[in-house]
């Protein structure tokens, strides 16, 4: 399965998003932390076991905005 991960600078931190899933969304100080966190509510969103393996990949980005590719079995 595959899904976009969107991830925008809000000037104060970061806010990452999976738009495919309703109201899976965080946000950190940190873009790391905020990736980390969303990838959190996506294994739970789709019950996915801690040790299911999801690959980061930055598809395109800008300043403000980058999008990743989350990878993985479903």
């Amino acid at each position: 399965m595959v899904l976009d991960l969107n991830v925008v600078n809000t000037g104060d931190g970061y806010t990452a998003e999976i738009p495919s899933l309703k109201g899976c969304e965080s946000w950190a100080h940190d873009e790391e932390d905020a990736i980390s966190n969303a990838v959190e509510l996506l294994r739970f969103y789709l019950n996915l076991p801690e040790d299911a393996e999801i690959k980061i990949d930055k598809a395109r980005g800008n300043k403000t905005k980058v999008i990743y590719k989350l990878v993985f079995d479903k």
